[in-house]
């Protein structure tokens, strides 16, 4: 059968939502719109129209990238359609001076390898269903407009370049759960969440230290009803130990990978306590 390699727009959306749904992903029609928005996007599609493939490079500022749902439907798996569509998007990047950077499944993980990514930093997931009670902490309040600055500041050394775009879409998808943690005045961190295909999705949280860190996902857990979705970097054991102890369970690692073997990840990955999601970084 005849395929077609193509540019993704907002047309695919319903062919990049059956690919999220094949694989058992928790992107939404939101957060495929989100990333169509600010990034560029390869398919491919067969005869009969199916989007049988899709690829991401996700842009933030102008010296890395973002690669994310790297898909493929389970019927059209071994035909290359991965490789070919990750070389489409690593050849962009490399004309642009961007150096991609990816949070890698262990189903993905040699695959990445092979292309020239290698590993950094990990990561867990965790998954809650069950509900649970807990008392909010002190010193948690809801994230407001005066906060911007001061979070995107702290975000900026965080993650090592602005996405202003992605943390305000964020808060406004699930505000009950934008909150920000103080200290005689001073932001000490926050935290995000959104609504997701199968559950919501906690992250980022970024803070100065593991106390603030804390203090902001005891909040969220407070607030969140199940099905929750977290996923908690392996440098906050505690954090890990907070949510087993609160009824989630461990669902699968994930490894953060820069394309080229001397490049660090970026941004200061100590204030980094949950990614945003392996899409969003």
């Amino acid at each position: 059968m005849e395929s077609t390699e193509h540019v993704l727009g907002e047309q695919h959306l319903a062919g990049c939502l059956a690919l999220s749904k094949s694989a058992n992903w928790n992107q939404n029609e939101a957060d495929w719109r989100l990333m169509l928005g600010f990034g560029r996007g390869w398919g491919i599609t067969t005869a009969d129209g199916t989007l049988a493939a899709s690829t991401l490079a996700l842009p933030y500022g102008r010296h890395f990238a973002w690669v994310a749902m790297v898909l493929v439907l389970p019927e059209h798996r071994r035909k290359g359609y991965a490789t070919q569509l990750l070389r489409a998007a690593l050849t962009e990047l490399k004309k642009k001076g961007q150096t991609p950077i990816l949070d890698a499944t262990p189903a993905g993980l040699e695959v990445y390898v092979q292309e020239g990514f290698s590993g950094r930093w990990g990561f867990k997931r965790f998954a809650r269903t069950s509900l649970s009670t807990a008392r909010e902490p002190d010193g948690v309040q809801p994230l407001g407009q005066g906060d911007w600055p001061e979070v995107l500041a702290l975000d900026l050394r965080a993650f090592g370049a602005s996405r202003e775009v992605v943390l305000r879409n964020l808060a406004s998808r699930l505000p009950e759960a934008a909150l920000v943690s103080r200290r005689e005045g001073r932001l000490e961190g926050f935290l995000l969440a959104r609504d997701g295909r199968e559950a919501r999705q906690v992250g980022p949280v970024v803070a100065a230290n593991a106390q603030a860190a804390t203090r902001l996902l005891s909040a969220a857990l407070a607030r969140l009803p199940s099905p929750l979705y977290l996923d908690i970097v392996d440098h906050a054991p505690e954090l890990q130990a907070l949510v087993s102890a609160r009824g989630f369970t461990f669902q699968r690692p994930f490894t953060r990978m820069v394309h080229g073997s001397a490049q660090p990840a970026p941004g200061e990955q100590s204030l980094v306590f949950c990614p945003a999601g392996p899409e969003l970084g």
